[in-house]
């Protein structure tokens, strides 16, 4: 079989390398670049074109969303699938748009990063860790729901509130601190909230939440 041609593009050098020692231990995958800023991203896939391209968002000299953009317009055959540790969902339904194949979260575990890699470079989109066959599906997947359902999945009003908060970008020591609570009593809420959804990160928690109307988007002041 030959293996699925990567180019890794990071800013943060000790996260390439560990991935790429990941990916590479497995004779499915070879990384065969590694870019530290944008620029470098478009420059390694012309002259590498790789079967895929992870991508992370946010990238010196030139983001995530352009270098996606960039590659669709010159009609790559290089699929990207989009790196990210953050929860703005608009940033990332901009990428599906531009052209982007995939979302995989950093706090994922590297199975659901090689699933991603595996549906992607079949034909599929991956989200999170669910493939669909269609952009549209992909984005019903992120998209926040127009108003708060009745279905809370049985999280709790203590939990609901930690989850909104959660969405709205606070760490673990600040929802402790927000809540009077301590950072293991924290913990134990999201815990139950993973349970109780079915996720099984703050990321996964943050989406699911959002789509299903738990809570309300945080609105991005610009």
């Amino acid at each position: 079989m030959t293996p699925v041609r990567i180019v890794i593009a990071d800013d943060h050098r000790i996260f390439r390398s560990g991935l790429k020692g990941l990916l590479d231990a497995d004779p499915e995958f070879r990384v065969v670049g590694e870019a530290s800023d944008g620029v470098e991203a478009e420059v390694l896939v012309e002259s590498l074109a790789p079967d895929i391209l992870l991508l992370d968002l946010r990238m010196p000299r030139r983001n995530g969303i352009a270098v996606v953009e960039s590659l669709a317009r010159e009609a790559r055959i290089t699929r990207t699938i989009i790196l990210t540790a953050g929860i703005d969902t608009t940033e990332i339904v901009d990428a599906l748009r531009a052209g982007a194949r995939g979302v995989v979260f950093k706090a994922s575990a590297i199975e659901q990063l090689f699933d991603g890699i595996r549906a992607v470079s079949a034909g599929q989109y991956w989200v999170g860790r669910v493939a669909v066959s269609s952009l549209g599906s992909a984005l019903e997947l992120l998209a926040p729901a127009t108003e708060l359902s009745k279905n809370t999945f049985g999280l709790t009003p203590r939990e609901i509130e930690i989850v909104t908060a959660l969405v709205a970008g606070a760490s673990n020591k600040e929802l402790a601190k927000k809540f009077t609570l301590s950072e293991d009593t924290v913990k134990h809420h999201l815990t139950n909230a993973f349970n109780k959804t079915g996720t099984s990160n703050r990321l996964e928690l943050a989406l699911f939440a959002l789509s299903h109307g738990i809570v309300a988007p945080v609105r991005t002041k610009t």
